[in-house]
């Protein structure tokens, strides 16, 4: 990436195995500059979480392992960390699926994300996401269980922003989401990167609106990855118009099933 300053997180050439057979990353590089969005795209099964979980120290806890390569923050290695060893130093993910407490209302799963820290500021901090997640006030005694979709998804982002990260890992943010709150939890997201210069590493499968918020993207295939560029080279590119954007040539939407030629590999492949 065209950027001066040491990045924030450097990911070089790692490999990941799972249960020490299973190879899921070959030679995964990747940076993320202070106060910047980057997006990894790539289809399910391309390697996203996988790459999140190796920065976050998660991978441990379903038996796997960064085999090879190296993983910095802020100069300094964090590979095999422990989790909570990764959050206290600024790194906080957002798992796929949010993973709310449903016991606990919204505010109680809030403070949650505040546990490596001593709780003097702890009201402050919870009135900062009261600001960005104006609904989690209004449903802050109720259990999490019991809100909506998009609302867990901001109750997951706004625990994260409790633990004040320098970094913040989003892994599929939009799944299962209606576009309009997609689209609202991204500008939100938007806002939490320019304002609190909480940088975002963001795993997506849904190319459009990643592109549309997103400094620099990483496109990931096989446990590879295949592409990357900035905003405009990457969403520019035919092969992800085609493959990722769903678009053709002359901007007309493609149907998979018709389009015969799909099956050729791609040419960053070939």
């Amino acid at each position: 990436m065209s950027d001066t300053r040491p990045p924030l997180l450097s990911v070089n050439n790692i490999e990941v195995i799972y249960d020490h057979v299973i190879l899921v990353l070959k030679g995964v590089s990747l940076a993320v500059p202070e106060g910047r969005i980057v997006a990894l795209l790539g289809a399910n099964g391309a390697g996203k979480s996988t790459t999140l979980k190796a920065i976050s120290g998660l991978l441990r806890t379903e038996r796997g392992d960064v085999s090879k390569g190296s993983i910095e923050f802020l100069g300094e290695p964090i590979k095999r960390k422990d989790p909570s060893e990764v959050v206290r130093r600024g790194i906080v993910q957002v798992m796929e699926g949010r993973h709310v407490f449903e016991h606990l209302t919204v505010e109680e799963n809030l403070l949650t994300g505040a546990y490596t820290r001593d709780g003097r500021s702890l009201k402050r901090d919870l009135e900062r996401v009261y600001q960005y997640f104006p609904r989690l006030r209004e449903r802050r005694g109720v259990r999490a269980g019991y809100v909506s979709g998009g609302e867990q998804q901001m109750v997951a982002i706004g625990r994260a922003l409790m633990a004040h990260p320098k970094l913040m890992l989003l892994d599929e943010p939009s799944m299962g989401l209606a576009p309009m709150l997609v689209q609202e939890i991204f500008e939100i997201v938007s806002r939490l990167n320019h304002e609190e210069g909480v940088a975002v590493l963001l795993a997506e499968q849904n190319a459009s609106i990643a592109l549309r918020f997103a400094d620099y993207a990483y496109v990931m295939e096989n446990g590879r990855v295949v592409l990357d560029g900035d905003r405009k080279t990457i969403s520019e590119n035919e092969d992800i118009k085609e493959f990722y954007l769903g678009l053709s040539g002359v901007g007309q939407r493609k149907s998979y099933r018709n389009v015969k030629h799909y099956k050729r590999r791609k040419r960053w492949l070939s």
